[in-house]
């Protein structure tokens, strides 16, 4: 394991996070600690769990909830379409003025 200092690692740190990647064992030094720069894969599929305690079926439910508010809010017309630039510029002028 290659260890490293603080300073060092900054000094580098493309380098050494490169390094990790390809598996290499990299270590920083931080008081009394080696704390290791590891690769590691993030799954969509449970970072709402992890992040949140949100479980997968939590998670369709709200998603099934947010769709039937945005066909309900598409079919009233309360949806606002902003094509380009200079119609979210105007949207914004609008919106601030209503608030003065």
């Amino acid at each position: 394991m290659t260890t490293l200092t603080i300073t060092d690692a900054k000094k580098n740190l493309t380098k050494w996070l490169r390094a990790a990647a390809r598996g290499d064992d990299i270590g920083i030094v931080s008081g009394a600690d080696v704390i290791a720069l590891r690769k590691v894969e993030v799954e969509s599929t449970d970072y709402s769990w992890r992040e949140y305690g949100v479980t997968p079926d939590e998670v369709e439910t709200w998603e099934q909830r947010v769709d039937a508010r945005y066909q309900r809010d598409k079919k009233a017309g309360k949806l606002i379409v902003v094509r380009d630039r200079k119609g979210l510029e105007d949207l914004i002028e609008k919106t601030s003025r209503r608030k003065s």
